[in-house]
């Protein structure tokens, strides 16, 4: 599995849509998973993925499935996890995940993908919020897409700069890309291609997995445990009076519902 990340307009939509195209092109049956933002007015979401990738629609070596955040953080929808064990077990070799496009807080992709992108453009800053944002330490490749632009350099540099700082075992590697044009795209799968490679032979893909599958059953145990949890209005007014704390609350509550009697 492989995340697509990065901020609002750096083209993650053409990039995957790119990606996509050199994938089939090696014969790869391949399966996205966009996931767009959900209106907090409306509860509704504008699945444009499809519109963006019409070019795949009719091509029965692609899937496509768009799906609405529904206001989870992250950059994921709540039934992401799912839905990418259901595209693996339909059997499709490759399944690319593309998060909402938020910006700082899409961070969660990287326990739920084996190599995740972060696509930054050049002229935009985007280098250094991600670098405050931590989105970088999430990077297993690193991507300056509209690099036609003339601030090109300036961000490739920057980029190579913070990597050379990192201390993990693996140093993402920066690739410049003109998705528009399908530029770079050969060379950031084959810079994919390395980092699948060295997740086989360091051990970090078993890793990256028992974790995920960790991740997951927490979630869904957590999800169990919220839905159990309705706050009576009673206890609610006592916290409002301030007759008791939230913290105290909260314990009262868990043991009313019987999950434990006591911290």
């Amino acid at each position: 599995m492989i995340g697509l990340t990065g901020a609002p307009g750096a083209g993650k939509s053409t990039v995957t849509n790119a990606l996509v195209a050199a994938l089939r092109a090696r014969g790869a049956t391949v399966a996205v998973l966009a996931i767009d933002p959900t209106s907090p007015f409306s509860g509704g979401a504008l699945l444009g993925d499809r519109i963006r990738m019409q070019g795949h629609a009719t091509d029965p070596g692609v899937f496509i499935r768009s799906m609405g955040s529904r206001g989870q953080l992250g950059g994921l929808a709540a039934a992401a996890p799912a839905v990418m064990r259901v595209l693996q077990a339909a059997g499709y070799q490759v399944i690319l995940v593309e998060t909402v496009g938020v910006g700082q807080a899409e961070v969660e992709i990287a326990s739920a993908a084996d190599s995740t992108v972060v696509l930054v453009v050049p002229g935009m800053g985007d280098s250094i919020q991600a670098a405050k944002a931590g989105v970088l330490e999430i990077a297993d490749v690193l991507v300056v897409n509209k690099a036609d632009r003339p601030d090109t350099q300036a961000a490739v540099r920057d980029l190579r700069a913070m990597v050379a700082l990192s201390a993990a075992a693996w140093k993402p590697p920066v690739v410049t890309t003109v998705a528009t044009a399908g530029e770079g795209i050969d060379e950031l799968l084959r810079q994919l291609d390395r980092h699948q490679a060295w997740l086989d032979a360091s051990g970090e893909r078993a890793r990256r997995r028992l974790a995920r599958a960790r991740d997951e059953v927490a979630a869904l145990a957590l999800g169990q445990v919220a839905r159990r949890l309705a706050v009576p209005d009673t206890l609610a007014a006592r916290v409002a009076e301030g007759a008791v704390g939230p913290a105290e609350a909260a314990e009262e509550l868990l043991a009313s519902a019987g999950i434990f009697k006591s911290f």
